[in-house]
């Protein structure tokens, strides 16, 4: 649909065609609801396009973990549409992180997530080389390997997911920028302002990734923010948001390098490690905690490496453009050899790809999903959105005037109360 085809006025308009906003009008269309999907740009063009498209259910915060669930079954349900390929995923920590993650599978056991848990640097060690006979990582404790989970191709799965929203009856305008909103007296949303003209609404969804903030500002909602911990006290004039820019990369191999040694695709691989990381010269990497995840790409290998850099510079339009440490491609070849030797030597293999993209984290670096004017409802996702696909199905609920368990614990007034999420030992904001 082109912008000359802009509709005036539209039940639920959601902004933004990426995960969240397109989930939401999948299910919201399912439910015979008039649905308009604007983004400035197109389909899969911001940060759903561009992630490193890994799905799991890794996750120490309970809500967390039983929202996952949820999302890796829609996963399932459409893989063929949305390229998803359900390899599993395997996470490997240090002795740092046995406890979390024995808590992660005892929860997953409770909710019926499929998952194998092993403990011990010799059975763990044993665990790995029993599907890559060469893996020789050492010092890892634990591993928790998830059965379901897997990845997709991120561009072709917001492809997929935006023909069936369109099947589904919602209408999607590429190419038009929201620049402002009409408000009532009540504080709601009588219209929404386009670069195409004015629609008016009944309920908007606000579902635009990284540009978060801009819209935050646009809702009259302030960027700083008291936020109270569970032990009653206050952190005062925190900013309600941060940016990282993230930073991924390929190796020109083929998938297949990562096979298992009985053919298989390889699961997703994470590992976070204490132990010293050197390139294949002998060079010092870090002797501080580092972390790798690895998947197969299309055609090449696909990955990050940790710690990521806070305050690189970056833009976000057009998204993304920044700067990342020169370091970034050592780390991770290294962190590949340090794994499997069939990586060794890897680094004159490695490609500078634009991937990863910039995250802006909310101030606890969990999800805000919440109405924030009357019939204005944010999706503020802290970068773990793309694989949080089912969240649309429970906005579609909210709207329609349902309650959803799933959604409760990422309300903004838990900033307030004090019911925040617990905090696990990874130093890492997605964990």
């Amino acid at each position: 649909m082109s912008s000359e085809q802009l509709p005036e006025s539209a039940s639920i308009l959601v902004i933004g065609a990426g995960v969240h906003g397109l989930s939401t009008a999948l299910y919201a269309a399912q439910q015979g609801q008039d649905v308009l999907v604007l983004d400035k740009t197109g389909v899969g063009a911001g940060a759903s396009g561009i992630a490193c498209g890994v799905v799991r259910n890794n996750y120490y915060q309970p809500a967390m973990s039983e929202l996952m669930a949820e999302c890796v079954e829609i996963w399932e349900q459409y893989a063929d549409e949305l390229t998803y390929h359900d390899s599993g995923y395997i996470a490997l920590g240090p002795p740092e992180q046995d406890s979390d993650l024995i808590e992660v599978f005892e929860r997953q056991e409770k909710i019926g997530y499929p998952s194998e848990l092993i403990t011990g640097e010799d059975a763990v060690a044993e665990h790995m080389r029993g599907m890559f006979g060469d893996w020789r990582a050492t010092g890892l404790t634990v591993c928790l390997h998830e059965k379901a989970g897997g990845f997709a191709f991120n561009k072709e799965s917001m492809k997929g997911l935006a023909d069936l929203a369109r099947q589904a009856g919602a209408k999607i305008v590429e190419g038009v920028e929201v620049t402002g909103f009409e408000f009532d007296e009540s504080g709601a949303a009588t219209a929404v302002e386009t670069s195409a003209g004015t629609v008016k609404v009944d309920q908007v969804v606000v579902a635009v990734g990284p540009w978060i903030e801009g819209f935050w500002e646009k809702l009259g909602l302030s960027d700083r923010i008291d936020v109270r911990r569970p032990d009653g006290s206050v952190d005062e004039n925190l900013p309600m948001w941060t940016y990282w820019y993230l930073q991924e990369g390929e190796v020109a191999l083929p998938p297949s390098t990562l096979n298992t040694d009985q053919g298989n695709p390889s699961p997703v691989i994470h590992v976070d490690s204490s132990a010293p990381l050197y390139a294949d010269d002998g060079k010092l990497i870090t002797d501080e905690q580092w972390g790798i995840y690895v998947k197969p790409d299309r055609d090449s290998v696909q990955g990050g490496a940790s710690p990521i850099m806070l305050g690189n510079e970056f833009e976000v339009d057009p998204y993304p453009t920044g700067t990342v440490d020169d370091g970034f491609a050592d780390m991770w070849c290294a962190s590949l050899s340090h794994c499997f030797e069939r990586f060794e030597g890897c680094r004159e293999k490695f490609i500078d790809v634009r991937s990863g993209g910039v995250g802006a984290f909310t101030v606890d670096n969990f999800p805000v999903f919440d109405y924030m004017r009357p019939n204005v409802f944010v999706a503020a996702d802290s970068n773990h959105g793309y694989k949080m696909i089912a969240v649309g199905r429970e906005i579609a609920r909210v709207l329609s005037g349902e309650n959803s368990s799933l959604l409760y614990p990422f309300r903004f007034e838990r900033f307030e109360t004090g019911d925040l999420h617990p905090v696990s030992n990874s130093p890492y904001p997605w964990s």
